[in-house]
């Protein structure tokens, strides 16, 4: 069995092309002869900005309902952190919500 990473991330409609761009350049979505694979459907986020805050969307100081998509993709282990580096400088947001889980691939 060989580990992998499964990367979860959530992004306005505005970078979803150009956060699903960066993954894959750095490495994301292979599965077998199969690339730039992944998977996204839209809900809805909310924040609230602190003080000192700069939201890519709405403002500071109050609560913001916003429409992200949940996208997913698979990342080996040698390029995750390259791809989280180019996850980061792709998205709008100054931090950006996205998990990361150890996968089994049989």
């Amino acid at each position: 069995m060989t580990p992998s990473y499964k990367l979860v991330w959530f992004v306005p409609a505005s970078h979803l092309q150009a956060t699903r761009d960066a993954v894959f350049v750095a490495g994301a979505g292979w599965i077998g002869d199969y690339s730039r694979c992944s998977w996204a459907t839209l809900g809805e986020g909310s924040f609230f900005g602190g003080e000192g805050t700069q939201p890519a969307l709405g403002a500071a100081g109050r609560e913001e309902t916003v429409a992200e998509y949940r996208v997913e993709t698979v990342v080996p282990p040698e390029k995750l952190t390259a791809v989280v580096a180019a996850l980061r400088r792709a998205h709008p947001y100054e931090e950006p919500a996205f998990d990361v889980y150890e996968r089994v691939e049989a």
